[in-house]
């Protein structure tokens, strides 16, 4: 599979890419993913992390080397995440989450690592609010500055910090 996933995305769409590669797919960002989530540890409560849009597990096998607890949720690469991780990821999508699917739950700590830019501009308002309803801290890490967040949507700002051309935003729950 090559590295550059980008023109993939164009050929097939983004959900045709992932239901093609999501059982092989792994993030080739992952050593500035592990260094950005080292660099904020200070910053973190890893008491009970959600991994959103978990990929092949690179943020999860981090939080739990760095004695964190964590889940993952992706709709495609669970074969993958479980290979890896050891654990099972739930199969929501940015859709299913947006529209309450995880209401119920509080988690410490939400990390969304290279996916949050490829949800829907259009469900992006309700997807930021449900996730500032069941966490206080909401961690993008991207290869640019999407997507941009407004803070009526729940969510400000605190930390941002970047390694190798790869950024990490912190963002605190407004609730």
């Amino acid at each position: 599979m090559s590295h550059k996933i980008r023109p993939q995305y164009e050929q097939l769409g983004v959900e045709g890419y992932y239901q093609t590669h999501g059982a092989t797919y792994q993030n080739p960002h992952e050593k500035q993913i592990r260094v950005l989530l080292e660099q904020l540890v200070p910053c973190l409560d890893l008491s009970n992390v959600l991994d959103l849009a978990c990929g092949s597990g690179e943020v999860s096998q981090k939080i739990l080397e760095l004695g964190g607890r964590v889940s993952g949720i992706d709709p495609f690469t669970a074969q993958g995440y479980a290979k890896r991780t050891g654990l099972i990821a739930e199969p929501y999508s940015f859709e299913e989450v947006a529209g309450g699917a995880l209401e119920n739950r509080q988690y410490s700590l939400i990390v969304c690592s290279f996916a949050l830019h490829l949800a829907p501009v259009s469900r992006l308002p309700l997807l930021i609010f449900a996730l500032a309803n069941i966490s206080p801290k909401l961690l993008i890490i991207s290869p640019h500055k999407r997507p941009i967040l407004k803070p009526q949507w729940g969510f400000l700002l605190e930390v941002e910090t970047s390694f190798e051309r790869v950024k990490a935003r912190l963002f605190a729950s407004s609730f």
